[in-house]
Protein backbone atom coordinates (compact mmCIF):
# COMPACT_ATOMS: atom_id res chain seq x y z
CA UNK A 1 0.00 0.00 0.00
CA UNK A 2 1.13 3.43 -1.05
CA UNK A 3 0.05 5.51 2.58
CA UNK A 4 1.24 8.97 0.92
CA UNK A 5 -1.64 11.14 0.75
CA UNK A 6 -1.66 12.27 -3.00
CA UNK A 7 -3.82 16.07 -3.65
CA UNK A 8 -5.17 14.23 -6.41
CA UNK A 9 -5.06 10.64 -8.29
CA UNK A 10 -6.65 10.82 -11.66
CA UNK A 11 -8.11 7.96 -13.77
CA UNK A 12 -7.11 7.03 -17.47
CA UNK A 13 -3.68 8.20 -19.16
CA UNK A 14 -5.44 9.68 -22.34
CA UNK A 15 -5.00 12.99 -23.83
CA UNK A 16 -7.58 14.50 -21.26
CA UNK A 17 -5.78 12.58 -18.24
CA UNK A 18 -2.64 13.75 -19.55
CA UNK A 19 -4.12 17.53 -19.94
CA UNK A 20 -5.76 17.30 -16.31
CA UNK A 21 -2.06 15.94 -14.75
CA UNK A 22 -0.17 18.65 -16.29
CA UNK A 23 -2.61 21.22 -14.94
CA UNK A 24 -1.91 19.76 -11.24
CA UNK A 25 1.46 19.76 -11.93
CA UNK A 26 1.69 23.34 -12.72
CA UNK A 27 0.03 24.03 -8.86
CA UNK A 28 2.57 22.04 -7.64
CA UNK A 29 -0.29 19.40 -6.55
CA UNK A 30 1.02 15.68 -5.03
CA UNK A 31 -0.46 14.03 -8.50
CA UNK A 32 -0.66 10.13 -10.04
CA UNK A 33 -2.16 8.90 -13.48
CA UNK A 34 -3.54 5.35 -13.42
CA UNK A 35 -4.27 3.54 -16.45
CA UNK A 36 -4.94 -0.03 -17.19
CA UNK A 37 -3.12 0.40 -20.74
CA UNK A 38 -0.46 2.09 -22.46
CA UNK A 39 0.02 5.72 -22.41
CA UNK A 40 -3.39 7.34 -24.59
CA UNK A 41 -4.20 3.63 -24.71
CA UNK A 42 -7.19 4.71 -27.44
CA UNK A 43 -4.70 6.48 -29.88
CA UNK A 44 -2.39 2.98 -29.55
CA UNK A 45 -5.66 1.40 -31.27
CA UNK A 46 -6.73 3.29 -33.72
CA UNK A 47 -5.46 2.43 -37.64
CA UNK A 48 -2.18 2.30 -37.54
CA UNK A 49 -1.63 4.52 -41.10
CA UNK A 50 -5.07 7.20 -39.54
CA UNK A 51 -4.56 10.68 -39.91
CA UNK A 52 -6.64 13.23 -37.65
CA UNK A 53 -8.98 15.20 -39.15
CA UNK A 54 -8.26 18.05 -37.09
CA UNK A 55 -4.93 20.30 -36.91
CA UNK A 56 -1.49 19.79 -34.75
CA UNK A 57 -2.81 23.05 -32.62
CA UNK A 58 -6.07 21.65 -31.28
CA UNK A 59 -4.32 18.51 -30.13
CA UNK A 60 -1.92 20.80 -27.74
CA UNK A 61 -1.84 20.34 -24.08
CA UNK A 62 0.00 22.00 -21.72
CA UNK A 63 0.76 25.02 -23.66
CA UNK A 64 3.84 22.18 -25.53
CA UNK A 65 3.62 22.78 -29.39
CA UNK A 66 2.61 20.06 -31.37
CA UNK A 67 4.98 19.84 -34.78
CA UNK A 68 3.19 18.05 -37.71
CA UNK A 69 5.30 17.07 -41.05
CA UNK A 70 1.46 17.61 -42.57
CA UNK A 71 -1.13 19.82 -42.06
CA UNK A 72 -3.21 17.22 -40.86
CA UNK A 73 -0.98 15.00 -37.62
CA UNK A 74 -0.19 10.98 -38.75
CA UNK A 75 -1.60 8.93 -35.50
CA UNK A 76 2.27 8.38 -35.24
CA UNK A 77 2.88 11.77 -34.38
CA UNK A 78 0.83 12.19 -31.92
CA UNK A 79 1.96 9.35 -30.06
CA UNK A 80 4.89 10.30 -30.46
CA UNK A 81 4.18 14.33 -29.29
CA UNK A 82 2.22 12.59 -25.71
CA UNK A 83 4.92 10.60 -24.46
CA UNK A 84 7.22 14.34 -24.75
CA UNK A 85 4.10 15.76 -22.23
CA UNK A 86 4.84 13.35 -20.17
CA UNK A 87 8.80 13.60 -19.83
CA UNK A 88 8.39 17.76 -20.33
CA UNK A 89 6.52 17.25 -17.10
CA UNK A 90 7.46 14.96 -15.35
CA UNK A 91 4.17 13.33 -15.07
CA UNK A 92 4.03 10.11 -12.15
CA UNK A 93 2.26 7.50 -14.42
CA UNK A 94 1.14 3.77 -13.17
CA UNK A 95 0.72 2.06 -16.55
CA UNK A 96 -1.02 -1.23 -17.06
CA UNK A 97 -2.39 -1.14 -13.83
CA UNK A 98 -6.33 -1.44 -13.79
CA UNK A 99 -8.51 0.39 -11.09
CA UNK A 100 -10.92 -2.09 -9.39
CA UNK A 101 -12.74 0.26 -6.55
CA UNK A 102 -12.56 3.36 -5.09
CA UNK A 103 -13.63 3.63 -1.60
CA UNK A 104 -13.65 6.47 1.08
CA UNK A 105 -15.15 9.95 0.91
CA UNK A 106 -14.15 13.61 -0.04
CA UNK A 107 -10.50 14.06 1.41
CA UNK A 108 -9.49 10.49 1.93
CA UNK A 109 -9.92 8.06 -1.30
CA UNK A 110 -8.80 4.65 -1.36
CA UNK A 111 -8.22 3.37 -5.04
CA UNK A 112 -7.51 -0.41 -5.21
CA UNK A 113 -5.79 -1.68 -8.12
CA UNK A 114 -3.86 -4.65 -9.76
CA UNK A 115 -0.83 -4.62 -11.71
CA UNK A 116 -0.44 -6.28 -14.84
CA UNK A 117 1.26 -9.21 -12.66
CA UNK A 118 -1.37 -9.59 -11.03
CA UNK A 119 -0.34 -7.36 -7.56
CA UNK A 120 -2.57 -5.65 -5.18
CA UNK A 121 -2.12 -2.34 -4.75
CA UNK A 122 -3.60 0.68 -3.15
CA UNK A 123 -3.56 4.37 -2.82
CA UNK A 124 -4.80 7.24 -0.77
CA UNK A 125 -6.11 10.42 -2.19
CA UNK A 126 -7.84 13.52 -1.51
CA UNK A 127 -9.61 14.17 -5.08
CA UNK A 128 -10.33 11.57 -8.35
CA UNK A 129 -10.47 12.45 -11.22
CA UNK A 130 -11.99 10.35 -13.38
CA UNK A 131 -10.54 10.64 -17.46
CA UNK A 132 -11.31 6.95 -18.42
CA UNK A 133 -12.87 7.83 -22.35
CA UNK A 134 -15.03 5.63 -24.08
CA UNK A 135 -12.66 3.90 -26.95
CA UNK A 136 -11.86 1.09 -24.63
CA UNK A 137 -15.80 -0.81 -24.57
CA UNK A 138 -16.69 -1.51 -27.41
CA UNK A 139 -20.63 -2.38 -28.02
CA UNK A 140 -20.69 -5.93 -28.24
CA UNK A 141 -23.03 -7.70 -31.00
CA UNK A 142 -23.82 -10.09 -27.83
CA UNK A 143 -24.50 -12.70 -30.56
CA UNK A 144 -23.13 -16.57 -31.11
CA UNK A 145 -19.80 -16.69 -31.85
CA UNK A 146 -18.80 -12.59 -31.18
CA UNK A 147 -15.93 -14.26 -28.78
CA UNK A 148 -14.32 -16.36 -31.62
CA UNK A 149 -10.64 -15.14 -32.12
CA UNK A 150 -11.43 -14.35 -36.01
CA UNK A 151 -13.62 -11.12 -34.39
CA UNK A 152 -12.02 -7.49 -33.42
CA UNK A 153 -13.76 -4.49 -32.36
CA UNK A 154 -10.81 -2.99 -33.28
CA UNK A 155 -8.67 -1.97 -36.62
CA UNK A 156 -5.31 -1.73 -37.25
CA UNK A 157 -4.02 -2.58 -40.58
CA UNK A 158 -5.05 -4.71 -43.73
CA UNK A 159 -1.59 -6.67 -44.23
CA UNK A 160 -2.72 -9.84 -42.97
CA UNK A 161 -6.07 -10.05 -44.48
CA UNK A 162 -4.72 -9.88 -47.61
CA UNK A 163 -6.38 -12.42 -49.65
CA UNK A 164 -9.20 -13.05 -47.41
CA UNK A 165 -12.90 -13.15 -47.09
CA UNK A 166 -13.29 -10.14 -44.30
CA UNK A 167 -16.85 -8.47 -43.15
CA UNK A 168 -16.86 -5.00 -41.78
CA UNK A 169 -20.42 -4.52 -39.65
CA UNK A 170 -21.16 -1.33 -39.54
CA UNK A 171 -22.06 2.32 -41.26
CA UNK A 172 -20.07 4.86 -39.67
CA UNK A 173 -16.78 6.36 -39.73
CA UNK A 174 -14.64 3.44 -38.67
CA UNK A 175 -16.45 1.12 -40.55
CA UNK A 176 -16.27 2.69 -44.06
CA UNK A 177 -12.48 3.54 -43.21
CA UNK A 178 -11.66 -0.33 -42.74
CA UNK A 179 -13.72 -1.20 -45.58
CA UNK A 180 -11.65 1.08 -47.65
CA UNK A 181 -8.45 -0.36 -46.69
CA UNK A 182 -9.38 -3.58 -46.66
CA UNK A 183 -10.34 -3.56 -49.98
CA UNK A 184 -7.72 -1.51 -51.29
CA UNK A 185 -5.29 -4.25 -49.79
CA UNK A 186 -6.75 -7.02 -51.29
CA UNK A 187 -9.20 -8.64 -48.91
CA UNK A 188 -12.62 -9.36 -50.17
CA UNK A 189 -14.67 -7.02 -47.93
CA UNK A 190 -18.66 -7.02 -47.56
CA UNK A 191 -20.00 -4.27 -45.46
CA UNK A 192 -23.00 -5.40 -43.60
CA UNK A 193 -25.25 -2.38 -42.05
CA UNK A 194 -28.59 -2.52 -39.92
CA UNK A 195 -29.76 1.17 -41.61
CA UNK A 196 -30.82 1.83 -44.49
CA UNK A 197 -27.84 3.85 -45.67
CA UNK A 198 -24.67 4.61 -44.35
CA UNK A 199 -24.10 7.46 -42.02
CA UNK A 200 -23.97 10.79 -42.83
CA UNK A 201 -21.61 11.75 -40.50
CA UNK A 202 -18.99 9.99 -42.44
CA UNK A 203 -16.37 12.03 -42.87
CA UNK A 204 -17.00 14.00 -46.30
CA UNK A 205 -13.84 13.13 -47.96
CA UNK A 206 -14.93 9.36 -46.95
CA UNK A 207 -18.35 8.80 -47.87
CA UNK A 208 -18.36 9.18 -52.14
CA UNK A 209 -14.99 6.92 -51.74
CA UNK A 210 -16.53 4.05 -49.97
CA UNK A 211 -19.91 4.63 -51.91
CA UNK A 212 -18.44 4.83 -55.39
CA UNK A 213 -16.75 0.98 -54.15
CA UNK A 214 -20.37 -0.35 -53.17
CA UNK A 215 -21.81 1.11 -56.35
CA UNK A 216 -19.57 -0.85 -58.77
CA UNK A 217 -19.67 -3.91 -56.34
CA UNK A 218 -15.68 -3.49 -55.27
CA UNK A 219 -16.79 -3.84 -51.91
CA UNK A 220 -19.87 -5.68 -51.13
CA UNK A 221 -22.68 -3.89 -49.15
CA UNK A 222 -26.06 -5.62 -47.12
CA UNK A 223 -28.03 -3.12 -45.97
CA UNK A 224 -31.01 -3.37 -43.06
CA UNK A 225 -29.32 -6.41 -42.73
CA UNK A 226 -27.69 -7.91 -38.94
CA UNK A 227 -24.86 -10.69 -38.47
CA UNK A 228 -26.83 -13.17 -36.02
CA UNK A 229 -24.34 -15.89 -35.90
CA UNK A 230 -20.71 -16.03 -36.53
CA UNK A 231 -18.49 -19.49 -37.22
CA UNK A 232 -15.28 -20.03 -38.13
CA UNK A 233 -15.95 -20.26 -41.94
CA UNK A 234 -18.72 -18.81 -42.84
CA UNK A 235 -21.31 -15.78 -40.54
CA UNK A 236 -25.43 -15.90 -40.72
CA UNK A 237 -26.96 -12.75 -41.83
CA UNK A 238 -30.98 -11.76 -41.64
CA UNK A 239 -32.14 -8.92 -43.27
CA UNK A 240 -35.41 -6.97 -42.27
CA UNK A 241 -37.72 -9.24 -44.17
CA UNK A 242 -36.39 -11.84 -41.96
CA UNK A 243 -34.95 -13.88 -44.57
CA UNK A 244 -31.84 -15.40 -43.21
CA UNK A 245 -28.30 -16.57 -45.51
CA UNK A 246 -25.11 -17.87 -44.78
CA UNK A 247 -21.81 -16.21 -45.85
CA UNK A 248 -18.15 -17.35 -46.25
CA UNK A 249 -16.02 -15.24 -44.01
CA UNK A 250 -12.50 -15.56 -42.47
CA UNK A 251 -12.62 -12.85 -40.31
CA UNK A 252 -14.99 -10.32 -38.81
CA UNK A 253 -14.52 -6.26 -37.84
CA UNK A 254 -16.90 -5.17 -35.82
CA UNK A 255 -16.67 -1.68 -36.04
CA UNK A 256 -20.32 -0.67 -33.55
CA UNK A 257 -18.97 2.31 -31.98
CA UNK A 258 -18.01 2.17 -28.16
CA UNK A 259 -19.18 3.36 -24.93
CA UNK A 260 -17.88 4.79 -21.14
CA UNK A 261 -17.81 2.41 -18.71
CA UNK A 262 -21.00 3.41 -16.63
CA UNK A 263 -21.13 0.51 -14.59
CA UNK A 264 -17.86 1.56 -12.98
CA UNK A 265 -19.56 5.30 -12.51
CA UNK A 266 -22.62 3.65 -10.60
CA UNK A 267 -20.46 1.68 -8.31
CA UNK A 268 -18.79 5.08 -7.28
CA UNK A 269 -22.81 6.21 -6.36
CA UNK A 270 -22.69 9.19 -9.55
CA UNK A 271 -26.23 9.26 -10.54
CA UNK A 272 -26.73 9.20 -14.47
CA UNK A 273 -29.70 11.12 -16.55
CA UNK A 274 -31.72 8.11 -17.58
CA UNK A 275 -32.12 9.53 -21.10
CA UNK A 276 -28.73 9.59 -22.31
CA UNK A 277 -26.33 8.27 -18.99
CA UNK A 278 -25.25 11.47 -18.69
CA UNK A 279 -23.27 11.91 -15.22
CA UNK A 280 -24.79 14.76 -13.15
CA UNK A 281 -21.91 17.13 -12.52
CA UNK A 282 -21.37 20.98 -11.84
CA UNK A 283 -19.99 23.85 -13.85
CA UNK A 284 -16.26 23.03 -12.25
CA UNK A 285 -16.89 19.07 -13.33
CA UNK A 286 -17.28 17.83 -9.62
CA UNK A 287 -19.82 14.90 -9.81
CA UNK A 288 -22.42 14.57 -7.64
CA UNK A 289 -19.69 12.65 -5.56
CA UNK A 290 -18.04 14.94 -3.33
CA UNK A 291 -14.35 14.70 -4.46
CA UNK A 292 -15.04 12.91 -7.22
CA UNK A 293 -14.53 15.00 -10.73
CA UNK A 294 -14.95 14.02 -14.46
CA UNK A 295 -13.25 14.90 -17.58
CA UNK A 296 -13.11 14.54 -21.28
CA UNK A 297 -15.61 12.72 -23.08
CA UNK A 298 -17.56 11.17 -19.99
CA UNK A 299 -19.45 13.99 -19.22
CA UNK A 300 -21.24 13.06 -22.17
CA UNK A 301 -22.39 9.90 -21.60
CA UNK A 302 -23.60 8.15 -24.66
CA UNK A 303 -23.57 11.41 -26.82
CA UNK A 304 -19.72 10.40 -27.02
CA UNK A 305 -19.56 12.53 -30.52
CA UNK A 306 -19.61 15.73 -27.84
CA UNK A 307 -16.38 15.98 -26.68
CA UNK A 308 -13.20 14.94 -28.33
CA UNK A 309 -9.65 16.10 -27.51
CA UNK A 310 -10.49 19.48 -29.09
CA UNK A 311 -12.39 20.53 -25.98
CA UNK A 312 -12.16 18.07 -23.46
CA UNK A 313 -8.31 19.04 -22.98
CA UNK A 314 -9.50 21.81 -21.63
CA UNK A 315 -11.45 20.37 -18.57
CA UNK A 316 -8.46 19.80 -16.38
CA UNK A 317 -7.65 23.65 -15.77
CA UNK A 318 -11.53 24.20 -14.89
CA UNK A 319 -10.82 21.28 -12.27
CA UNK A 320 -8.15 22.00 -11.01
CA UNK A 321 -8.74 25.09 -10.31
CA UNK A 322 -11.31 23.82 -8.61
CA UNK A 323 -9.27 21.56 -6.84
CA UNK A 324 -6.22 23.79 -5.74
CA UNK A 325 -9.16 26.10 -4.34
CA UNK A 326 -10.40 23.62 -1.72
CA UNK A 327 -7.00 21.90 -0.76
Amino acid sequence: MDSDLKDVIIIGAGPTGLACAIEAEKKHLNCVVIEKGCIVNSLQNFPVQMTFFTTPELLEIGGLPFVSSYEKPTRLEALKYYRRTADTYHLKLRLYETVLAVEGADGDFRVKTQTRAGAACQYRSKKIILATGYYDIPNLLNIPGEDLPKVAHYYTEAHPYYGMDVAVIGGKNSAAIAALDLYRNGARVTLIHRGTELSPSIKYWIKPDIENRIKSQEISAFFETSVVEIAQEQILLRNSAGKTWELKNDFVFAMTGYRPDLEFFKTLGIHLNPADQRPFHKNTYESDVPGIYLAGVVVAGMHTNEVFIENGRFHGEIIIKDISQQL
